[in-house]
């Protein structure tokens, strides 16, 4: 099943993860994920990629006991980590190509 169609509603997520409305809310503030459909909070419905970034988030924060500003701050340097290893997978690829011709 392709992952981009896969959505969590915030209630499945907060049963899942044994929070409430309010913490997701206040994730979002955070920039920690969007919801891709809803226009009220009890409506929300994320991707998977917006729920496992909740769900990294929340796992963290118990793990780690860090606040939440603090958690951000970690998610945002995660993905931008994520976003220079898939940077340097094009990048060696293309090398690659460069010097087997």
């Amino acid at each position: 099943m392709n992952n981009s169609l896969m959505r969590v509603t915030v209630s499945e997520l907060c049963e899942r993860q044994g929070v409430n409305y309010r913490l997701v809310m206040q994730l979002v503030e955070l920039e920690i994920a969007y919801p891709v459909e809803g226009d009220r909070v009890e409506n929300w419905v994320f991707d998977a990629t917006g729920a496992l970034w909740l769900e990294k988030a929340l796992r963290l924060q118990r793990e780690l006991e860090l606040d939440w500003v603090a958690i951000g701050m970690l998610i945002d340097l995660m993905r931008q980590r994520e976003r220079l290893r898939r940077e340097n997978e094009g990048l060696r690829r293309q090398l690659s190509r460069f010097f087997a011709s």
